[in-house]
């Protein structure tokens, strides 16, 4: 499903209409969504639709999708969807009669989706959908060399008709039966016909003219929306979404529809010189001003962002491009400022479009150059050395923290461009940032950013977020955020986020599906966790930040089973035979890893027990494969490997591998935490579970 992974992010940047067109009712938007891999593992372009011979292949593929979508239906938790999609798999026996049809529709599907994310590269890999564009702006700039063509046309039978009267001029009044008389009506047809064709070339002129501005528009709107998906790309970048960072293929694209703009104000300016200052020209004049202001003030963009939390008295840097810093004026050297603003000026500043005037936050080295790079052709603003002196807070509502408080930094600046008279004022905005004061603020207030990151909506009012969402989103940014944080190409898998569900929502015991459940920001980092003295959000980072500091590589090779409530934990270990182990994470304290092992009981019977977990303190003094390798009563990893060959590689020390100097004694008394054994000076406590 790459092609509908990469369409997904597009669909909240096009508009209705064009959905709508994309998605008939005949196969709506959630067939496409539901059946995404399916539908692409289909030879759709190996179909002929005139050739009634593959009418039986295409009606199989019918029953298929029918019979698809109602398994869906069938297992959606969610009884308004289920409904919904049991009535659209009725529906689509509308198909059944002519079901080479519905072979057509969904080849078109795919390749609008294909034109819509660009053509492919030359890798045979899909660019990036920003991409798209250069044939409209290849088609524009073939419109406009049409519409000089037809000036200098113009140019060249204007010339000629001068030439003509004239002629005609000298000649006048000659007699009918003068030799000469009938080169006089000669020249009169040549002129008639030389008028007519001017008449047609003037109007044709007009109407290029007219048509290259409505298409300026369409392609200035799709690059706008690109700049905007670029952002959002950005923004979802935190959490882990891949980022293509490369602004070239954009800036590229503002500086053609600069080009073109530029051009079409110039020959505006003849038409109306030749024509007079017509009320049609009027209008064209004011759109192509509104265009060019629109680009101008557009292509500001954050390219490197801030930290999204920063600790005041700390430097940090960020960077600013400018796409169209080569078509800069030269002279005066264009002073970035920064600026730090509250949400609700961010608001306002979206809203009016007004630089506040009330200073939130006191900025140190505040002020960058904007300057032109030859080498990568870009024009950028670097400030290196920025940090927050002091910060004023809003009054806060109810139980809110400072950690929840959002700002963002604004850059402004005034930038000509060469061939306009006048500056514009230009502006844009970071991502929102939380401000700190103390480093043990610092976790929460990357909740705050998570939280943000995650589930925000495209063109929001700044910054505003749902209060709760369903968990299975919850799901995406977790497993996202962790691949990215570790730097592994392993996700949490379904055993993982249903443990992690049971954990957020206090549910041990529910072993349904939670993907429809609404969790809420105060169960992710306000609420701790019921007994203990953390929050759900503490807790996860606290095993994201132990295993991308010491058991990455362990992770990464499916050595660590993870998250795992007790009640999975007996279903999968209670059958094995002694010794037999797997390592999850610590449900009790922030940051550990522990192994659950099968050992013996009292009674000659097995039993199930975790050893303390073992922190990055631990670790960092000897490593898991070490102290695996050192634990005697522990001999095959889940389902059955035995535990040298596995962790082998990961042995560092000699050990003892023959003798267990960390075997447990099964005389060793029980306390109420479980048996006890020694590990080197350490004391490892096993708990019963």
């Amino acid at each position: 499903m790459a092609l509908w992974a990469q369409m997904t992010p597009q669909l909240q940047y096009l508009p209705t209409q064009t959905l709508n067109e994309l998605y008939p009712d005949t196969f709506p938007l959630d067939v496409r969504h539901y059946l995404a891999s399916w539908i692409e593992e289909q030879r759709w372009e190996n179909f002929d639709v005139d050739n009634m011979e593959q009418k039986p292949q295409a009606r199989r593929l019918l029953d298929q999708m029918v019979h698809l979508l109602q398994e869906v239906a069938q297992h959606n938790p969610n009884v308004v969807e289920r409904v919904k999609l049991q009535h659209i798999s009725r529906n689509l026996s509308v198909f059944q009669p002519q079901p080479m049809q519905l072979v057509r529709t969904v080849r078109d599907i795919l390749r609008k989706e294909r034109h819509i994310l660009g053509p492919p590269a030359t890798n045979g890999t899909p660019q990036p959908a920003r991409e798209d564009g250069k044939t409209d702006v290849d088609n524009l700039v073939l419109k406009v060399l049409e519409i000089q063509n037809c000036r200098q046309t113009l140019h060249q039978l204007q010339e000629d008709l001068n030439w003509e009267k004239q002629e005609i001029e000298s000649i006048q009044g000659q007699n009918e039966l003068d030799p000469q008389h009938s080169d006089q009506v000669a020249r009169q047809t040549r002129i008639q016909q030389l008028e007519y064709n001017y008449s047609v070339c003037a109007k044709k002129r007009v109407q290029l003219l007219h048509e290259a501005v409505c298409a300026l528009e369409q392609c200035q709107s799709c690059l706008i929306l690109r700049i905007k998906s670029w952002r959002w790309e950005q923004h979802r970048a935190t959490i882990g979404v891949h980022f293509d960072d490369n602004l070239g293929p954009l800036q590229t694209w503002c500086e053609q529809l600069l080009g073109v703009n530029g051009n079409l104000r110039q020959e505006l300016m003849l038409v109306k010189r030749d024509h007079g200052g017509a009320e049609q020209f009027h209008t064209l004049q004011e759109s192509l001003t509104h265009l060019l202001q629109t680009l101008i003030q557009s292509s500001l963009v954050v390219d490197k962002q801030p930290p999204q939390v920063i600790k005041t008295q700390s430097k940090f840097s960020t960077t600013v491009r400018y796409l169209l810093g080569e078509k800069m004026a030269p002279g005066k050297p264009v002073l970035l400022k920064a600026q730090i603003i509250t949400e609700a000026q961010a608001r306002n500043l979206g809203q009016q479009g007004v630089v506040p005037n009330e200073n939130v936050g006191e900025l140190i080295n505040s002020t960058a150059i904007l300057e032109h790079n030859t080498s990568s052709k870009s024009t950028c603003a670097t400030f290196r050395n920025m940090s927050i002196r002091k910060i004023k807070r809003a009054d806060r509502k109810g139980s809110e923290s400072v950690t929840e408080e959002k700002f963002a930094l604004l850059f402004t600046t005034e930038i000509t461009i060469t061939g306009c008279e006048s500056p514009y004022s230009i502006q844009a905005i970071s991502l929102p940032v939380v401000v700190i004061v103390h480093g043990s603020q610092e976790i929460n207030a990357m909740a705050t950013i998570i939280w943000d990151c995650a589930f925000s909506e495209p063109n929001r009012i700044p910054f505003i977020v749902p209060e709760r969402v369903p968990w299975k989103q919850m799901c995406e940014a977790l497993s996202s955020k962790f691949m990215s944080e570790v730097q592994t190409q392993r996700c949490l898998d379904g055993y993982n986020l249903h443990f992690l569900a049971q954990k957020i929502f206090d549910q041990p015991d529910i072993s349904e599906d939670f993907s429809n459940m609404p969790v809420s920001w105060a169960q992710f980092n306000k609420e701790v966790l019921p007994g203990r003295n953390f929050t759900f959000w503490q807790w996860f980072e606290g095993v994201m930040d132990l295993t991308k500091k010491c058991l990455r590589d362990y992770w990464s090779e499916g050595l660590i089973f993870g998250f795992i409530g007790k009640q999975h934990l007996h279903v999968i270990l209670q059958n094995k035979p002694n010794g037999t182990f797997l390592l999850r994470f610590s449900d009790s304290e922030i940051g550990g890893i522990t192994i659950a092992y099968v050992g013996p009981n009292d009674i000659g019977g097995r039993k199930i027990q975790n050893i303390q977990p073992f922190t990055k303190k631990d670790l960092d003094s000897a490593g898991l494969g070490d102290r695996i390798r050192d634990i005697n009563c522990i001999t095959h990893v889940h389902p059955d490997l035995p535990k040298n060959d596995v962790f082998k590689k990961f042995f560092t020390g000699i050990g003892d591998q023959g003798s267990s100097t960390a075997s447990i004694p099964p005389d060793t008394p029980m306390d109420i935490y479980g048996q006890s054994m020694t590990y080197g000076s350490n004391m490892c406590v096993l708990i019963i579970i």
